[in-house]
């Protein structure tokens, strides 16, 4: 079978699409025959070697973290899934591998896809739509009348975090690029700032959460934008960062928490629920195999707005 794998940390260069056996399963997990897998910003920082502390070192390693698929061989322990089944689900976040013919997972990390969306849908889904599942529900814990702001709002957290935090009640300002002015405006959003106007950090207003999705917005900056009590996230987790967020909110009210993806099934099934219902899934380009160094040299440069896949068949 096909896979992407990387023998060194580097730019886009280091990828390559190598032969390797097709995986065996155990008792209690799945053979996928995977479709499509989509690209994450944590992707590229992995095989770059700037998140080496949680990543480790060892090489080679993989790359690709969500995916969707079909079901091609189930072990004797598996229950809620059969032979055929199209499904979505994926991978440990800091090991990758989703790029590939075919992965082994467990039942604990797919869902059924649901029927209403594509493959390229599906494959997009799961790491951006748990990231601003977690978000909205459990960091910043968004309810019905709280003014919410995001800054990087129309990338692939902040398409869905803006769906999201409407459907908990929320009022939403999205911070976004002239090109993401529309699209805001389609996904949901109250407010739309294009930054290129509008420097958001002069804001006036205050709010219950601030949710910085582009890494250029600080928690010391953000500050003056948060009520008392309110909770600013964010979504690049570091060892030092991690450390001045928990010694930070033992004494502030204001607090500062980051996003560390933790994969369920269970939410992973809210999003397909929210997806059947007709959660918007916007797939802005589709790359082959062949192509994957384009697909990521031009995600990574920004040139993609929304959700970039690469198919395997």
């Amino acid at each position: 079978m096909r896979k992407v794998l990387y023998n060194r940390f580097g730019d886009e260069q280091v990828l390559e699409v190598q032969e390797q056996p097709t995986p065996t399963i155990a008792k209690n997990q799945l053979l996928i025959q995977v479709k499509a897998t989509s690209i994450n910003p944590l992707d590229w920082k992995i095989y770059r070697g700037e998140m080496k502390l949680l990543s480790g070192s060892k090489l080679p390693k993989g790359v690709g973290i969500d995916f969707a698929g079909v079901v091609a061989q189930v072990g004797p322990g598996v229950t809620r899934f059969r032979l055929g089944d199209s499904v979505f689900g994926l991978l440990d976040v800091f090991k990758g591998g989703a790029l590939a013919d075919y992965v082994v997972v467990t039942e604990a990390v797919i869902a059924p896809k649901p029927a209403a969306i594509s493959f390229d849908q599906a494959a997009s889904l799961p790491v951006a739509g748990l990231a601003a599942l977690q978000i909205v529900d459990q960091l910043a814990v968004i309810g019905r009348g709280h003014e919410v702001l995001i800054n990087g709002a129309t990338g692939g957290v902040g398409m869905f975090a803006i769906q999201l935090a409407k459907k908990r009640g929320a009022r939403v300002t999205a911070v976004v690029g002239p090109a993401g002015v529309q699209r805001a405006t389609q996904l949901g959003a109250d407010v739309v700032i294009d930054y290129t106007k509008q420097d958001v950090r002069q804001l006036t207003q205050q709010f219950d959460a601030v949710i910085d999705l582009s890494d250029k917005l600080t928690f010391k900056a953000a500050k003056k934008l948060l009520k008392p009590g309110a909770t600013f996230v964010n979504t690049l987790p570091s060892p030092q960062s991690l450390v001045l967020s928990f010694f930070h909110n033992l004494f502030s009210s204001r607090k500062r928490k980051i996003l560390i993806l933790k994969p369920t099934a269970a939410g992973l099934n809210t999003l397909a629920s929210f997806a059947q219902d007709g959660l918007q899934i916007p797939v802005e380009q589709v790359y082959d195999l062949a192509n994957v160094r384009q697909a990521y040299q031009e995600t990574s440069q920004g040139k993609v707005k929304g959700k970039a896949v690469v198919v395997l068949g």
